[in-house]
């Protein structure tokens, strides 16, 4: 079972949008520091940002495919593949966070900074997608 926060769209549009937000920033911050040439306080921030992902949005998305999906796939039938597809949003975050660190483990590039910008359009559309369909 899912807790409250996660089956009521306000509580849960916020959880999205204050995780997106510091996302966002911390990617600017990236960004910036990484332009500017200071790798050393980048690969920091870099880390920080790969944590923030996987302890609040990544996080998060396996609370709503343990409890939330599952109850609303049995409520309506019909949101099987939507379901399905929402999951498969989450599988391509995982797999941009586990390309991150693999990365990250030798350097940071140009190629860490294209991955977390790719991870924040997939969650935007995500975010706004799961809303949309499933409230």
């Amino acid at each position: 079972m899912s807790g409250p926060s996660l089956r009521k769209l306000e509580a849960h549009r916020s959880i999205h949008h204050g995780a997106f937000v510091e996302a966002k920033r911390l990617t600017e911050l990236l960004e910036t520091l990484y332009t500017d040439g200071r790798y050393e306080h980048a690969a920091e921030v870099a880390d920080a940002l790969a944590e923030h992902w996987e302890k609040r949005i990544i996080a998060h998305a396996e609370a709503e495919e343990e409890g939330f999906y599952r109850e609303k796939a049995e409520e309506r039938k019909e949101l099987s593949e939507t379901i399905a597809q929402l999951k498969r949003d989450h599988d391509m975050m995982r797999t941009l966070i586990a390309e991150i660190r693999q990365r990250l483990s030798e350097q940071i590039d140009r190629e860490v900074l294209t991955r977390f910008h790719a991870l924040l359009h997939i969650n935007r559309i995500h975010s706004a997608d799961e809303e949309a369909l499933l409230f």
